[in-house]
């Protein structure tokens, strides 16, 4: 991965690849920029908001994991704290296609699970396929997105899902990156299953109510967890399991550091994560570990 951002590198204007280089060469780059590392970027390109963000597309693509389609995809989201966060496309060999990470989804999640509570716009190299237009009208901030692509005028989310379906059409009035706790626990004292029951506590599941999260530990010790978020439409809906490994990817570690899985899901819920959850590790890596708890 880090070969490919050095090449990304080489596509910006030296002022930039410069300033950046040690920041996303760093061991410990998380795959997101401050609102004051933005801010100096600005002064040094002399580019717009808009043309640098483009600008970053590549560093973002760096991200992607795409051995079925090779077709890079990168996308830049910016919280309402400012902070940017990268997302890229991910794709799974031996899963069915439905398990894909589509670039928006991937930022989205990204920020959602280092604490944004909505974004204020998405910057993506190519146009947002109708899948994540559904996706992203679930937000919290979803009627004020702006979507950005390259040589064109910045568009609102509306303006590319016209007479829109969403939560509101079935009574929900939650949406999704509001901040929530839904307060749920467990006697299992195990890390890995309390870093997933956390993520379960984060997730948005208004239609079939099955709360849930995922945990996964790589060779590194380090957890990486993700929280499901549902959606109106149902298929646009991102599986907790898609989210942690957007996680791993964004942490610079690779899907074969992989070892330890957990998954923690209401017994009640009308749906269950478990099939999905299991064939996806299996496609990653059949010797992963998966710890399941239904909650009552």
């Amino acid at each position: 991965m880090k070969g490919r951002i050095e090449e990304a590198l080489k596509t910006l204007p030296e002022a930039i690849s410069d300033y950046l280089s040690p920041i996303v060469l760093a061991d410990d780059f998380d795959a997101t920029l401050s609102a004051e590392h933005f801010t100096q970027l600005l002064t040094l390109s002399g580019y717009s908001d808009a043309e640098l963000r483009i600008a970053l597309l590549p560093l973002a693509a760096a991200f992607a994991y795409v051995p079925i389609s090779n077709f890079y995809v990168g996308a830049i989201v910016r919280g309402l704290s400012g902070r940017i966060y990268f997302g890229a496309n991910m794709e799974f060999s031996g899963a069915q296609l439905g398990q894909t990470i589509h670039a928006e989804q991937a930022g989205i999640s990204h920020a959602w699970t280092k604490g944004e509570e909505g974004i204020k716009d998405l910057t993506v190299n190519h146009t947002p396929c109708g899948h994540c237009r559904q996706f992203m009208n679930e937000l919290t901030t979803a009627d004020s997105l702006q979507i950005q692509l390259p040589a064109r005028d910045s568009q609102s989310l509306q303006h590319y899902l016209p007479e829109s379906f969403g939560p509101k059409d079935l009574g929900i009035e939650s949406a999704l990156m509001a901040k929530i706790d839904n307060g749920q626990h467990c006697d299992v004292d195990e890390a890995i299953v309390q870093h997933a029951l956390s993520a379960l506590n984060r997730s948005h599941a208004p239609y079939t109510h099955n709360l849930s999260g995922v945990a996964l530990q790589t060779r590194s010790g380090r957890y990486y967890t993700g929280a499901y978020a549902e959606n109106a439409a149902f298929n646009p809906s991102l599986p907790p399991l898609q989210v942690a490994l957007v996680l791993v990817r964004m942490g610079g570690e690779e899907f074969t550091a992989i070892e330890h899985a957990a998954l923690v899901e209401m017994a009640q819920g009308t749906i269950s994560h478990l099939a999905c959850t299991q064939s996806t590790l299996e496609a990653i890596n059949p010797d992963i570990d998966l710890a399941y708890l239904a909650l009552d």
